[in-house]
């Protein structure tokens, strides 16, 4: 592959412009033009070449222009829209990323028909994130093309976790095979480093003065004098494998349906278009399905929460007035010389059982309203500020390459979390240590698979899981499993009870 070329287009000069397919799966690119010029033709143009060659990519498509390529190629089409192949989310997001680097299965992310941009945004930087943790172990030569870049990582405004996330991968995902290609029609709202850095960058036709002095500095004050001039289709190639020089090169009209075209007086069909296999569509149905199973016995749970509630405040109710009927027998027994009190008197006093049932009825309720919690947070897929996507290779609080210069004072740390969450559980110390084992040694297990291999109550195993939650040496991830830190893990396998350390 690494001596691999495609051709995109000629140059002024009636060349071949060929691109080497090494760079363009691992590099970092950005093809820039207004609208109308031919930014997205030669984005996709660069995508119909790597299909051919048999490489998959995954669009970010922001427009829905890209389901054309379906009219040529087996695609995934992922999104919100009744015309997509599946409708996803958040949640979908792991899977999307193992079907589209694991198994080869090119991908169209289309996040332009989501009415709540929050679940497009979440949906993005849940894919990246599973992208680029995949590739750190695979190193697989793969492409991510995002549409409408500056919306990510604007160069004025604040720049959020999705945004981050595309940083991440522009800066690293390369060492590792993933690369990224900007498009925007905007350069001057595009976060200056990304351009810079980029290895390779296609200038179609520019007119804003903001965005021809982007070229003039980036490229020369030549081109930007001239990059306004440019015809369709026509750009300004610039690369680093052939020293930065630049060329003037018309790119290759794509051969798949143009679903970008503005829309015309002519009839508007749509083309037949490829269908991918039930088999991959169905992995993905069935994270819906399970969702959706999920979010009825949320609902499920709800409406026995709220029958138990209204018992207790019964049984409360009856207990208070059995009390207080029991205090005015006594002191009416008080009042007449230590007489007998009456017999309806004695009939109210509280039942022993009663009290019972109320303590049963609150604990029942701690376990429901700990799965409750649990999986409404697997729902919305929330995570602790992002930490979740934070490599385990990075040093202690994040910061790359950083090491622990005493291990036993990191482990001192470790046990006293770990003892601080025994504390406010309902496990003793025995049955902390049994879940902590249990962890270590699964590597990762949901909170069902550890309550039956530890000799606890099921509700007091829930209560020391979620106080973990809260320690940052053990993570709880989107699909209910909790895993120790590498440090945690060490420390509990090599001792004999961490909580003594």
């Amino acid at each position: 592959m690494s001596e691999e070329r495609v051709t995109v287009g000629t140059a002024d000069d009636g060349e071949s412009v060929e691109m080497p397919v090494v760079q363009l799966l691992t590099g970092r690119g950005f093809v820039t033009g207004k609208s109308g010029s031919g930014k997205s033709n030669t984005a996709s143009v660069v995508v119909e070449e790597l299909l051919e060659a048999g490489y998959p990519v995954l669009i970010v498509d922001t427009d829905g222009e890209y389901y054309g390529l379906k009219e040529e190629y087996e695609l995934l089409h992922a999104g919100a829209d009744e015309e997509c192949d599946i409708q996803v989310g958040p949640e979908h997001a792991e899977k999307v990323a193992e079907l589209a680097l694991e198994q080869n299965v090119p991908t169209i992310l289309d996040v332009s028909g989501y009415l709540d941009e929050t679940a497009a945004d979440d949906l993005l930087r849940e894919t990246a994130r599973h992208l680029f943790a995949k590739e750190k172990k695979l190193k697989k030569p793969f492409l991510l093309v995002v549409e409408e870049v500056h919306e990510y990582i604007p160069e004025g405004g604040g720049m959020d976790e999705t945004g981050r996330m595309l940083i991440k991968i522009g800066k690293r995902g390369r060492k590792h095979g993933l690369g990224i290609v900007g498009i925007s029609q905007r350069p001057a709202d595009v976060k200056k480093d990304f351009i810079t850095q980029a290895n390779w960058l296609v200038w179609h036709r520019l007119t804003w003065d903001n965005d021809t002095k982007v070229v003039g500095r980036i490229v020369g004050s030549e081109y930007g004098e001239r990059v306004s001039d440019l015809d369709a289709g026509e750009a300004f190639l610039q690369t680093d494998w052939t020293d930065g020089d630049v060329r003037q090169v018309q790119f290759k009209r794509k051969r798949t349906f143009d679903a970008g075209a503005t829309p015309g007086l002519d009839d508007f069909e749509r083309p037949e278009l490829k269908s991918v296999s039930d088999g991959l569509v169905g992995d993905l149905q069935s994270i819906t399905e399970d969702q959706q199973r999920e979010r009825e016995r949320v609902a499920e749970l709800e409406r026995e929460l709220a029958q138990r509630d209204r018992r207790i405040e019964q049984l409360e109710r009856e207990l208070d007035s059995a009390r207080d009927v029991s205090e005015a027998a006594r002191q009416m027994a008080d009042a007449l010389s230590g007489e007998t009190p009456i017999g309806s008197a004695q009939a109210t006093l509280p039942d022993v059982g009663m009290d019972e049932e109320l303590e049963r009825l609150r604990s029942e309720n701690s376990a429901l309203e700990a799965e409750v919690e649990e999986l409404r947070e697997r729902l919305d897929g929330t995570r602790n500020d992002g930490e979740g996507d934070r490599p385990r290779d990075e040093g202690v609080g994040g910061i790359e390459g950083g090491e622990t210069t005493d291990d036993d004072a990191e482990a001192v740390g470790v046990a006293a979390e770990i003892e601080a969450a025994s504390r406010r559980s309902l496990c003793n110390e025995a049955q902390t240590w049994a879940v902590i084992e249990s962890l270590a040694e699964r590597g990762s297990a949901t909170a069902s698979e550890v309550g039956t291999e530890v000799a606890a109550p099921f509700q007091h195993v829930w209560t020391l899981l979620l106080e973990l939650r809260g320690c940052s040496c053990v993570e709880w991830r989107s699909d209910g499993t909790y895993t120790l830190s590498p440090v945690a893990r060490e420390l509990v396998l090599e001792s004999a009870d961490p909580l003594s350390v």
